[in-house]
């Protein structure tokens, strides 16, 4: 029987049975870590990958790495992450093969309506009447799929999937102080790329009278 820490969160408990019971070989336990674990990740190699069928291909790689692997997770990071960090490695690996697609961020970011969390303009001050302007949302769109691969990934997984400063940086094997600065310098990128539609004073000016 697995013996849980008890200052453990119970979700961080239930996560430990989980792991025990897939390191047991329990199949249903590798069911239910398929089901709470593959949307997310799925979600996250459409975006690396631009289209479904890679995206399905990498996902069912990183689950049976991850199976094939699992007795050697030392629980350092939570599961999500370890998992993330084995979808990315593997995206990253099919991307540089000569015959990959090209990486179309902006499409499979535009797949669903609103899908720019609020939060992306919050720190650029964009006046409330600008969060739902298709422009807005189209110029954005376009600065992240040009943005710099090592600073589009940071920015990707923080302000997208919602990961915290340690979880990205143990996903993409760098430094917590290296994520802080990926992530100042990705955001500064939108503000430089956007310009005047993410100037607050551009956008307060009083009318003339």
């Amino acid at each position: 029987m697995t013996q849980t820490d008890p200052e453990m969160t119970t979700d961080q408990a239930e996560e430990t049975k989980l792991i025990a019971r897939i390191q047991a070989g329990d199949k249903s336990a590798c069911d239910e870590c398929i089901a709470l674990h593959s949307p997310a990740i799925n979600r996250l190699l459409l975006r690396l990958l631009g289209n479904e069928q890679d995206a399905e291909d990498v996902l069912q790689e990183t689950f049976l790495n991850a199976f094939r692997a699992i007795d050697n997770f030392e629980g350092r990071s939570s599961l999500s992450t370890w998992l993330y960090r084995i979808a990315y490695n593997a995206a990253m690996m099919r991307l540089r093969r000569p015959s990959a697609p090209t990486v179309s961020v902006e499409e499979t970011l535009d797949e669903t309506p609103g899908y720019i969390p609020r939060q992306l303009f919050d720190w650029c001050c964009l006046p409330e009447e600008t969060y739902d302007s298709e422009e807005v949302q189209t110029e954005l769109r376009q600065a992240i799929a040009a943005m710099p691969e090592t600073l589009q990934m940071v920015f990707l997984l923080r302000e997208f999937e919602g990961m915290s400063t340690a979880e990205t940086a143990v996903t993409l094997d760098i430094s917590n102080s290296a994520t802080k600065v990926r992530l100042h310098r990705a955001r500064q990128w939108l503000r430089d790329t956007l310009g005047p539609v993410l100037d607050p004073d551009n956008n307060s000016q009083p009318s003339p009278t």
